[in-house]
């Protein structure tokens, strides 16, 4: 989760519906399977794990970032979570990489590096942005490196050692939306490095998380288009 976003969102974060849309794919992606330990890589606030520490039965995590100032450690529902710059192993069973691989040259390599890092069997969840020809300003502003398809962050995911469970497409339903924002022309300012997240009015809030919520039962057989490319993979 990148940072930026959460200087852009404030405390109204929890109730954006983009986050809020994205959590719940988030947890329906996992299933019911128990989780004990998290690890969330480039974890920024660490939005996600909070999410999934308060709404599952997680009792510990660790959230990595290279921003951070020092190592620290909380805690959010009364559960452990510990802040790191970097860490050499951690006996957890699952990894978050929510928006991560398209900031970095070699995506393979940092992923390959995470899963020596976990024991055999942990999870691994994948997120990124989706659709090279969707590239706008929004991209330079948070310095993506690439945008994907599906079949490229499976790949990836395979080319670190990885066994994919699931693969699917999600925000389908306001892509067309999102779509026109960052195609059509929008003057000499169109194509400036800002970010298009923001506080929306509460109609427009509501109508998007709407738009997200029924969308949410048909992810799991979503593999032809949508903001965000989504992948649930496990280490053998």
């Amino acid at each position: 989760m990148d940072l930026k976003e959460t200087d852009i969102l404030g405390d109204s974060i929890g109730e954006h519906w983009y986050y809020c849309s994205k959590a719940a794919a988030i947890r329906r992606l996992l299933g019911d399977a128990p989780i004990k330990r998290i690890l969330d890589v480039g974890a920024g606030s660490g939005f996600f794990t909070h999410h999934l520490l308060t709404h599952t039965d997680a009792h510990e995590a660790w959230c990595v970032d290279i921003s951070y100032p020092a190592d620290s450690s909380a805690t959010t529902a009364g559960k452990p979570v510990h802040y790191r710059r970097s860490v050499e192993t951690v006996d957890a069973d699952l990894v978050l990489l929510m928006d991560v691989l398209e900031h970095v040259d070699d995506d393979l390599g940092l992923l390959k590096a995470y899963v020596d890092t976990v024991p055999s069997g942990s999870r691994f969840l994948m997120t990124v942005p989706a659709f090279q020809f969707l590239w706008s300003g929004h991209d330079d502003f948070l310095e993506h490196k690439r945008r994907y398809t599906l079949s490229q962050l499976e790949t990836l995911a395979r080319s670190a050692g990885l066994s994919v469970q699931r693969g699917a497409y999600y925000f389908g339903a306001v892509l067309p939306i999102a779509a026109a924002l960052r195609l059509l022309p929008q003057g000499p300012q169109g194509s400036m490095p800002r970010s298009q997240l923001k506080r929306h009015h509460w109609l427009i809030n509501t109508l998007l998380k709407t738009l997200c919520k029924l969308e949410l039962p048909l992810m799991g057989i979503n593999r032809l288009a949508g903001l965000s490319v989504f992948v649930l993979a496990r280490k053998p």
